[in-house]
């Protein structure tokens, strides 16, 4: 079974923890064995997130005064090739000698008159407290939203159009190659309208949630895990009454409300990928990928 796992953002680092890189490689560490065993059985195919990453990569340059701060596109190549990286040496520890592995640099296309650019929404960086937010938003121009109880910087969010690695990511999958792509949704760029062949980058990070189920589809997945820090999709979430959606289908997890950047992107990843392909999507923690790829935990996504 060729399986598609998208590792959230707050997977890799967990919310509230210190931004530091050995937090992020020790959750990675923890993460690989059961990822080494899905690879195991499984052809492998990882995704990631890099909102607190790349938001830290923000608040670092900026913080530099000397030279002008690198845009968002360059700073999300930096983190696909930072969290690949990890991702490559802690799942290499865990899997014999000569398993093949190969992260992707990958630039994916967007359209530069997405609405997205005029409402930003994607979360990214460490989470404030509205003090500390209002101040930022002040001195850097920054925009911010609540996040459950804290606030956190956003950026626009525009939806994925094409993967320009997608034939090199292909050819690696068919040589039996674990393979690390679109990292962050992958690099935002754009053709400049002055000349459709030359590409540019853009200020903004794709969702990789939104990203999952165009990659899953262009390599013929059979499943799509979208990886996070939660258990599974819930109904009344933080309620006493919440009530968690083991096996589900697109149009009930649609009919749930979600806040915005929560769990609403991840639904809306496995439901696409479900009604585009009719094979299964599952959405759940980290922790329990194992018995998530084979069915037995999580929230079970099937066609209607």
């Amino acid at each position: 079974m060729r399986v598609v796992i998208a590792l959230g953002g707050n997977a890799l680092l967990k919310r509230g923890e210190p931004m530091t890189a050995e937090k992020q490689r020790g959750n990675i560490r923890s993460a690989a064995p059961a990822l080494a065993a899905v690879a195991s059985k499984h052809q492998l195919v990882l995704s990631h997130g890099n909102g607190p990453q790349v938001g830290l990569l923000a608040l670092q340059a900026a913080a530099y005064a000397e030279v002008e701060p690198y845009p968002l596109d360059v700073l999300g190549a930096q983190s696909e090739g930072m969290i690949g990286y990890v991702l490559e040496q802690e799942l290499g520890n865990e899997l014999p000698p000569q398993a093949p592995l190969a992260t992707i640099l990958t630039m994916v296309e967007v359209d530069p008159a997405d609405p997205a650019f005029q409402n930003p929404t994607k979360f990214v960086g460490p989470v404030y407290t509205r003090e500390q937010a209002d101040q930022l938003a002040a001195d850097k121009g920054w925009a911010f939203r609540e996040d459950g109880t804290f606030w956190r910087r956003v950026v626009p969010s525009p939806q994925p159009r094409r993967i320009f690695e997608i034939r090199p990511i292909r050819w690696l999958l068919d040589q039996g190659v674990i393979v690390i792509c679109t990292g962050g949704g992958g690099v935002p760029t754009m053709f400049t309208p002055t000349d459709p062949r030359r590409l540019t980058g853009v200020e903004a990070v794709i969702d990789k949630d939104l990203a999952s189920p165009p990659l899953a589809r262009e390599v013929q997945a059979d499943l799509l895990v979208m990886a996070t820090d939660i258990d599974g999709v819930y109904a009344d979430w933080g309620k006493p009454q919440q009530r968690l959606f083991k096996m589900t289908t697109p149009a009930e997890l649609r009919a749930l409300p979600f806040a915005a950047g929560s769990m609403g992107p991840k639904v809306e990843a496995a439901a696409l990928f479900v009604e585009g392909t009719g094979k299964r999507a599952a959405i759940g923690a980290l922790a329990d990928i194992e018995p998530i790829v084979e069915g037995r935990a999580g929230t079970q996504v099937v066609a209607d």
